[in-house]
This record gives structure tokens, C-alpha cells and sequence, in this order.
């Protein structure tokens, strides 16, 4: 079960993959609350919706890390993250010792062309990390996983590719832009644009119209970005999230030059027993919550 924390209430969902066909949406619902994150407000939504025997995963949103990319250290495995720690100790805004990190490598080029082997390091601060165990300890839920927006979004994206080719994915929130792509499902590119939801939503049309201008911008020039570092990955489209904006993709698809389509979450997920997730409002506010609710572990022997 995942419980992801929103600046206007807890948003909670469960899906199950199946071996044939899409995803099946178990469980998706969006509770109201003035501070989510509390042990009353978690005790409440878990006793509300029947939780208390899941493990659970969460997801922590903007301002809460750092995601950077940094060159792989050539060490073995059991040593990866003391290697990346020490690089990491000037690239912080807090003190490299104060930091919780993991790490998402970026695959090499299977030909052998690549210049450099990346990975992306993810850091947040131990007293957020230990605030947010102890939230769903005292509520007494199994808090299992921690995860981030981009790897929620990979999970969707990884789902929509068309084989043998990259796909970059754009949604929106509160916390602004996302932009991701995704080749073979993993994650190569990840990039905030500084257009909040809110701002989309605009009914002045001239502030909209810089916004739209603001984000073709970045996206062109992370996209052009990505074909130079990853020239064997050829980007085939770029999907636009579920936002309930009007305009946008419109816009974007008559000034980039890669095509731009509109998605929902029937072509990712079956919808079938949440059919409030028909409403495209509902879409956008559970969109990152249902992608870290498709995480799943797998075992390399």
C-alpha cells in the first residue's frame, strides 16, 4: 500500500500487476486534511480505509532531497555508497554526514559506445527520513519503502514504451514540472521545470502563455540534452500526463519537434474498480501515488 503525503491531504492506492494485461487499481482515494502528515491524520485514513494489515511505501515530495547525477565509482558493490558519499560532501546544501543516500545506476550503452558510466544519487537529510519511520511507527503501520516522485514516474513511463525506444514523460504538481525518460524501463534523465500546477491552471492567458513558452524551452533543451549524452537512445515521443489544463499539449506538440501525446491512466492501469478515476482531476492528483504503488523488488540470484 502506498501513502503518498500531498499539501492538501494523503493520497492512498494499490495495484496489482498481473501476469496478462494491465495493472488492476485495487485501491485509490484521495483523504482531506489540513496537515497530512501527522499520526492522527495517518491513524485516521488507515482505520477509514481498512490499512492496518499492508506494509506500506511512501514517497517524499519536493524539497525533501537531492537527486544528482555523479560519475560511477569504480569499486565494488559493498563499498558503491561509502565511494559516492565522499564525492557527494560538496554538492550538498547540508553536511554529507547528516545524509541518508542511495543510488540508481544508469545503464552503460549495451554496444559498448558510451562515453562514462552514471549513476543518480539520491540524499536526504537523517532527521526527515527518521521523522517519516517514526510517523508510521507510531501509528503502527510497516513502513517499508521510501521513494521518490522520478522513480514513480519511471514506473509508469517503463510500462508505456514502444520497444527498442526511449520515452520521455512530463506531469505537473504543486512542486512544479517533471520530466523524465526512460529507455528499457530505467530511468536515464530526470529534470524539474519551475511550472507549479497552479500556474498551468491560470486563467490569465498571458501569464499561461509564459509558462507554456517557459516549459517548450526546457524541454527542447533537455531533450536536445539527452540526445547528446545518449545518442543510442532514440526518443520516440514524449507523453504528457494527465493535468486538466487545456492548452498545453497543443502547444507543445505544434513547437518540439518530437511528438507530443496526451495520456490517462486507462492506458496504463485497469480502472475498473475505482471508476472515480475516470475524472481527470482525480487522475492528476493520484498519477505519482498509483506509479510508486508499481513498485516491485526483484531477486538477482
Amino acid at each position: 500500500m502506498t501513502v503518498a503525503f500531498l499539501h492538501d491531504g494523503l493520497c492512498v492506492a494499490r495495484v496489482k500487476r498481473v501476469r496478462e494485461g494491465r495493472p488492476v487499481v485495487r485501491l485509490c482515494a484521495f483523504h482531506p486534511a489540513v496537515d497530512s502528515r501527522t499520526v492522527a491524520t495517518l491513524e485516521r485514513v488507515a482505520r477509514e480505509s481498512k490499512l492496518v494489515n499492508y506494509q506500506f511505501g511512501t514517497m517524499l515530495g519536493g524539497g525533501e532531497y537531492q537527486l544528482l547525477t555523479v560519475e560511477a565509482p569504480n569499486v565494488p558493490p559493498d563499498e558503491l555508497k561509502t565511494a559516492v558519499r565522499w564525492r557527494l560532501k560538496d554538492m550538498l546544501d547540508f553536511h554529507v554526514d547528516d545524509a541518508t543516500i542511495d543510488v540508481v545506476d544508469i545503464p552503460v550503452d549495451a554496444n559498448g559506445m558510451s562515453r562514462g558510466h552514471s549513476m543518480f544519487v539520491v540524499a536526504a537529510r537523517n532527521a526527515l527520513i527518521q521523522s517519516r519511520q517514526a510517523l508510521f511507527a507510531d501509528s503502527d503501520l510497516a513502513l517499508t519503502v521510501i521513494d521518490i516522485p522520478e522513480l514513480a514516474q519511471r514506473n509508469i513511463s517503463a510500462l508505456l514504451e514502444t520497444p527498442g525506444r526511449g520515452l520521455a514523460m512530463l506531469s505537473f504538481d504543486t512542486d512544479g514540472g517533471l520530466l523524465t525518460i526512460t529507455f528499457k524501463g530505467e530511468l536515464y534523465l530526470s529534470r524539474r521545470i519551475d511550472v507549479t500546477i497552479a500556474q498551468l491552471l491560470e486563467p490569465d492567458t498571458d501569464q499561461q502563455q509564459i509558462c507554456f513558452d517557459k516549459i517548450t524551452l526546457e524541454l527542447q533543451r533537455s531533450l536536445d540534452h539527452f540526445d547528446r549524452q545518449f545518442n543510442y537512445v532514440n526518443v520516440n515521443k514524449l507523453l504528457l500526463a494527465p493535468i486538466g489544463a487545456s492548452g498545453l499539449h497543443a502547444y507543445l506538440a505544434a513547437n518540439l519537434y518530437t511528438p507530443v501525446e496526451a495520456m490517462a491512466l486507462e492506458d496504463v492501469f485497469d480502472l475498473s474498480r475505482v471508476p472515480a478515476l475516470q475524472d481527470v482531476a482525480q487522475q492528476h492528483r493520484c498519477f505519482l501515488t498509483l506509479g510508486a504503488a508499481l513498485r516491485h523488488e526483484e531477486v538477482v540470484l
